[in-house]
């Protein structure tokens, strides 16, 4: 964790762009006209989160286009702003702005789509109970098990993508149905499914039915060994808990002075002849394979408070915990909340990210304005702060042995 002081970087002073500047998250396949903006970005790469049912295959067609492959994976690390164009990352998963649009047909009396009562559904999971207009303007509900069906699906086909965008959200609001004014002001192209400048209703998802999409998610990136990107707004204390219940009775033993002590003198009275720990060798033996957390998760553009996060960098925890920051949401004006969580994340927890809707400059400027305050406030030169800003995504995406 630094303690250092604030950092001297002006706006004046060159952004070193060739040093390999990444957004943890973004979503510029909500802009689909923004994929041809890609080629003429400056970022060395963006990990773009699909949301709903209508951007998933949008996600692939990006992916299929710009992600990244095997034989580019190396070169995302190598110095030179003319290496190479923007690579992609690709996420899926389920928003839970859209969590209503699922039901469970694997834990619930919901045992087929066919048997299923769309008003019940719909009544059941928002709140307050909708009525029967606001509910014939809603989408066909979809089965958990079809998504998770795709989602797995998904991942199989990009072994380098993440699971994501996926959350809790206790404040968010569905939008009322189109009214013909709506339609008139329609923006061309955006995906479809999303808000769209439509005013908000006052139904919202219930929590539990939010938990429910989420944790099913959690479950299948922790058996496929994949990040995730994690969602939050008003629901700290639920976010922790429920991904707290996914690595329960998994947790690291957190040894004392006194047992770290007792196990380095067994160690060295019992090392084997290659020089190796048993104890240790048994212990990684119990911890490989999958897992029903996932292995490393982002908190997208967190805005908790800084004394919660001790929560989440409890030795014990068996997955890393990484949290990003975003000029639109954390930032978006002077925030002594933000700057107080900043300074108190360890340095090597700490990722960038957009969080923008559209790829082209000003994707690339929000970028550049979120890493120089970064490292103002961290009190990192530029340099060092994109260096160790790369290496934390790196290790975050693909884990810190995979990338040679």
């Amino acid at each position: 964790m630094s303690d250092a002081a604030p950092s001297t970087n002006t706006d004046e002073e060159a952004f070193p762009w060739d040093l390999g500047v990444f957004d943890a998250h973004c979503h510029p396949t909500d802009t689909i006209a923004s994929l041809d903006d890609i080629r003429r970005m400056k970022a060395r790469a963006l990990v773009i989160m699909a949301s709903r049912g209508e951007d998933q295959d949008i996600v692939r067609q990006f992916a299929n286009q710009y992600g990244v492959q095997s034989e580019t994976l190396k070169a995302l690390w190598d110095e030179g702003d003319d290496l190479h164009a923007t690579q992609l990352v690709p996420s899926f998963g389920w928003h839970p702005w859209f969590s209503h649009q699922i039901f469970d047909d694997i834990g619930s009396l919901h045992s087929k789509a066919e048997n299923l009562d769309v008003l019940h559904h719909y009544r059941s999971v928002l709140s307050p109970s909708p009525d029967d207009e606001f509910i014939s303007s809603l989408p066909e509900p979809k089965p958990l098990s079809g998504l998770l069906h795709q989602l797995r699906s998904n991942l199989e086909s990009y072994p380098y993508a993440l699971v994501g965008e996926v959350g809790i959200d206790r404040s968010f609001r569905l939008p009322n149905p189109w009214t013909e004014s709506d339609e008139e002001n329609r923006k061309e192209g955006l995906t479809p499914g999303g808000r769209e400048g439509r005013r908000l209703s006052p139904y919202r998802v219930q929590i539990d039915h939010q938990r429910k999409i989420l944790k099913a998610q959690l479950h299948l990136a922790g058996e496929l060994e994949r990040p995730v990107s994690v969602h939050g707004v008003a629901a700290h204390g639920i976010v922790f808990e429920t991904l707290k219940e996914t690595w329960q009775g998994h947790e690291k033993k957190v040894l004392s002075k006194r047992e770290r002590k007792r196990r380095t003198s067994a160690a060295n009275a019992h090392a084997s002849p290659t020089g190796t720990d048993p104890m240790v060798e048994k212990e990684k033996d119990r911890d490989s394979g999958p897992k029903p957390y996932p292995p490393r998760i982002c908190l997208h553009s967190y805005s908790g408070p800084a004394d919660a996060l001790k929560q989440y960098l409890e030795p014990s925890i068996p997955a890393t915990i990484y949290f990003s920051f975003s000029r639109l949401v954390n930032f978006s004006n002077r925030s002594e909340k933000a700057v107080e969580v900043l300074k108190a994340v360890p340095d090597d927890r700490i990722l960038i990210e957009s969080d923008l809707h559209s790829a082209g400059d000003e994707m690339d400027r929000l970028l550049e304005d979120i890493v120089r305050l970064v490292c103002r406030i961290k009190g990192w030169s530029l340099v060092e702060g994109v260096k160790l800003l790369a290496e934390n995504t790196r290790n975050f995406v693909f884990g810190e042995q995979s990338v040679d």
